[in-house]
């Protein structure tokens, strides 16, 4: 690779590239592989939607869904098996990444049945199924933030599982989740775990907060309310990264990091813009920083490896600006609180509905198998 490349560049500033995307075409052309030695890519995150979109487009699927509908497997057997497949496969082609960052990068996530995300004794066995079933070192658990997420993430951690929270969208949440993850760690310090292989990300998400609050702002129509449009997202992200640095600058964290523990990355998630209006770089080269992951979209990335613009350190320093943006869309009567709340309902809403969509496909496809057969 040379420097010379935008993502490079990215990489080279302390930002990990992780794809937002797997499927078994991904796995099986090669095209993963290319952009691990292309485009700097090092891991991989998963959602209910992705695995929804790979499962039902085209008939990469078909020969496994018609395999296990021979062997009697159940529908929800049926998509354990091909989603952990795919992302054992993806855990072992980045397995080199993980080597060469002290296990750090060469991540792949897979997320719990996000009907589960208001039941924390439910995440908890389905995290530690998931993980036994992917067996991989370099995996790490997806558990959204909810208020019963919290106590599923640190049961979680505490058990040795590296974890990545998702669908965070407020800086008061995430507060609430590095204390989670530092708990964690604290109990599994107790049980006698050694600290230095438990890994954990925060996605935050960021393009959701401007499409809610753009959409705000328009409606109240002012000059002043059009010069906040496209701010809110990266402010937000901006004071998550400046929780980041203040949580871990406590005594409480240098007492776990004493025993090898590492910190909880922030992760950008969500990072695919939605106004076109927007550069399609914004949430890349506006949320630089050292310890970060950004993971994009391919079309994201594609436009970064392009044409992005990539000058260093983008977040330390602009907090008090970061803070005046908000406090701006607040004293429109823009309600922060009330935004944060209907994106996490509205997120987990999104993945419900994914998965149920995928139950359909998925058991429609037993059924025609059984048939066949």
């Amino acid at each position: 690779m040379t420097n010379a490349t935008p993502t490079s560049q990215l990489s080279n500033a302390g930002v990990s590239i992780w794809l937002d995307d797997l499927s078994r075409d991904r796995l099986d052309s090669g095209s993963l592989k290319k952009l691990i030695d292309e485009k700097n890519v090092v891991g991989v995150t998963t959602n209910p939607s992705i695995f929804q979109a790979a499962i039902t487009t085209g008939h990469d699927y078909d020969a496994k869904i018609a395999a296990l509908a021979a062997q009697g497997a159940s529908l929800e057997e049926t998509i354990f098996e091909i989603t952990t497949a795919d992302v054992a496969d993806a855990c072992d082609l980045f397995a080199p990444v993980a080597a060469a960052t002290n296990h750090v990068d060469g991540r792949v996530s897979i997320e719990v049945d996000p009907r589960l995300a208001w039941d924390a004794t439910g995440t908890i066995a389905e995290a530690k199924n998931l993980h036994k079933k992917v067996a991989k070192d370099n995996v790490l658990i997806k558990i959204p933030a909810t208020r019963q997420g919290l106590e599923a993430i640190t049961e979680t951690l505490a058990e040795g599982i590296s974890v990545n929270v998702t669908l965070i969208f407020s800086l008061e949440r995430y507060r609430a989740v590095i204390n989670a993850f530092q708990s964690g760690l604290e109990q599994a310090r107790d049980n006698g775990r050694d600290l230095s292989t438990i890994h954990s990300v925060a996605s935050f998400f960021v393009s959701r907060v401007d499409t809610e609050i753009d959409k705000r702002l328009d409606a109240i129509g002012t000059d002043v309310a059009a010069a906040l449009k496209g701010r809110a997202g990266v402010a937000n992200a901006r004071l998550a990264y400046q929780v980041y640095e203040e949580l871990f600058a406590t005594e409480r964290w240098a007492d776990l990091a004493k025993g090898g523990a590492r910190p909880q990355r922030p992760l950008w998630a969500s990072t695919g813009v939605k106004d076109p209006a927007y550069s399609d770089t914004l949430y890349v080269t506006e949320l630089v920083a050292a310890d970060v992951v950004n993971t994009m979209p391919e079309k994201t990335l594609d436009a970064t490896f392009d044409h992005g613009v990539v000058t260093g350190d983008t977040i330390t320093g602009t907090y008090g600006d970061a803070k005046g943006v908000l406090n701006a869309i607040e004293d429109l009567g823009i309600s922060y609180d009330e935004v944060v709340a209907q994106l996490e309902s509205e997120g987990l809403d999104k993945f419900v509905a994914s998965w149920k969509e995928l139950l359909a496909d998925v058991d429609a496809a037993l059924v025609a198998a059984r048939k066949g057969s």
